[in-house]
């Protein structure tokens, strides 16, 4: 089991409105998020920066960040652009963490 870290950015006001979408996530995507080895997912936002962190327990090699090229990721990042800080091709900006403490 793999764990990954990374973090993005939510536009300022958009708490209620990023976390409504994500508690109605498509069931198409999450079968492809578990179908590609994620067993967990959580974000958390520090609401002083509307920094949000993003957490992930994989098997395999890949998370998220590895399905770009999937139709139903891109059509989500669409759908998530007014409210996140995003790439010209509406990727959220993802910026890796590197885990530097794990307690088991």
């Amino acid at each position: 089991m793999q764990r990954l870290a990374f973090k993005m950015k939510l536009n300022p006001g958009q708490k209620n409105t990023y976390t409504k979408r994500h508690n109605e996530l498509w069931p198409e995507l999450r079968q492809l998020l578990k179908g590609n080895g994620v067993s967990e997912y959580s974000i958390f936002l520090d609401e002083e920066t509307n920094t949000l962190f993003a957490f992930q327990k994989i098997s395999g090699e890949g998370g998220s960040q590895d399905l770009a090229d999937n139709e139903i990721v891109q059509k989500w990042w669409d759908f998530m652009a007014d409210i996140m800080e995003v790439n010209p091709d509406n990727s959220p900006i993802s910026i890796p963490l590197e885990e530097v403490f794990y307690m088991p």
